[in-house]
């Protein structure tokens, strides 16, 4: 069973060997563990600092892209050089390293495909009330949204199996951590949280320079994800406004007409009929984006394949390297014996 630990990095020079140094050598049920940083156009000594404290590979971008695709990279690389298993972390140090077992173990059980390491948020001292707050508000919307019971969305502290790694597609250029959550959900991966320790603060978050920016663009990533795995619902949700809306004008234009009220109401007849034929396009566009949905799913599984049969190569190619230096060494040794006994002899 191999592991490989990824940690995305962007001018991470000063804190990468601290939390390098931080994590764990030797885990109970995994036979080799690896390291992988992905560089995303760093400008200082990242590279430098990483290498020369022995991370075995590094994804390198020139031009800083983006946590997301920073992510996606590093799960690219984990997958092509074998790993059953992919624990992505920060550069900061913010997770405890020996909470990695913690973490990996509903995946050794057998009981999850991927595993959300949940941070103590309300004992966090360098967190203020406001962020604890929205915090918790922004896991609820995550929680209704992808059918889970995450409790801490934004973690960036997680495990998956090389199943569920294949199964991952980010589509927007901020954050990773929300929308994988609503794609599980929704495409019903076994999901699952372990409750997780915390470092202290290192150095500000650098995914966001204000807390009304991260709301307003996790709020977008929320509700783009959930646009794209359940599209009906949600145009029916966005329908149902505007539809609900004309015929209740409608109904009161009628009541008037039966009343014999009926002179100064037209413009009411209008704005309902109006509102009735915008929800009515707003159901056709969810209809649509539905039958996009289940393109995007048989497109989706074709990657899936895609991937799997490259990975699965690479995989068994690794493997029978591998095994042919293990051979190579044994009958070395074997010749090696072989050869002082003649001598003795």
């Amino acid at each position: 069973m191999k592991l490989i630990i990824q940690i995305p990095c962007y001018n991470e020079a000063e804190t990468l060997e601290i939390a390098l140094n931080d994590l764990p050598k030797t885990l109970e049920g995994i036979d080799e563990i690896e390291y992988l940083i992905i560089n995303d156009g760093s400008q200082d000594e990242t590279v430098e600092v990483a290498k020369k404290w022995g991370v075995h590979h590094v994804v390198n971008f020139k031009q800083n892209k983006g946590l997301a695709k920073g992510f996606m990279a590093g799960l690219d690389g984990c997958l092509r050089n074998g790993a059953d298993i992919i624990v992505n972390t920060d550069a900061d140090n913010q997770y405890c390293g020996d909470d990695i077992q913690k973490l990996i173990s509903p995946i050794l059980e057998g009981k999850a495909d991927m595993v959300i390491g949940a941070r103590p948020i309300d004992k966090t001292e360098h967190f203020s009330f406001l962020k604890k707050m929205l915090q918790h508000f922004g896991s609820w919307v995550v929680r209704k949204a992808s059918n889970t019971d995450i409790p801490d969305a934004p973690s960036g502290f997680r495990a998956f199996s090389r199943e569920a790694a294949m199964h991952i597609n980010v589509v927007n250029d901020y954050t990773y951590t929300l929308e994988t959550i609503v794609q599980a959900g929704r495409e019903k991966m076994a999901i699952t949280s372990v409750p997780i320790r915390t470092n202290g603060e290192l150095r500000p978050s650098r995914l966001f320079h204000s807390i009304w920016g991260y709301v307003k663009k996790s709020m977008i990533t929320i509700l783009r994800a959930y646009m794209m795995y359940k599209p009906l619902k949600c145009f029916t949700y966005l329908a149902s406004v505007p539809m609900i809306a004309g015929l209740l004008i409608g109904c009161r234009f009628l009541y008037y007409r039966v009343v014999g009220l009926t002179g100064g109401h037209v413009q009411s007849l209008i704005l309902g009929c109006t509102l009735i034929i915008i929800g009515f396009l707003t159901l056709m566009m969810g209809l649509m984006a539905d039958v996009i949905a289940a393109n995007r799913k048989l497109l989706q599984d074709t990657q899936y394949h895609a991937r799997r049969s490259e990975y699965e190569a690479l995989y068994i190619e690794a493997k029978m390297a591998k095994e042919a230096i293990r051979t190579y060494r044994i009958i070395g040794k074997e010749e090696k014996e072989r050869l002082v006994d003649v001598g003795e002899g």
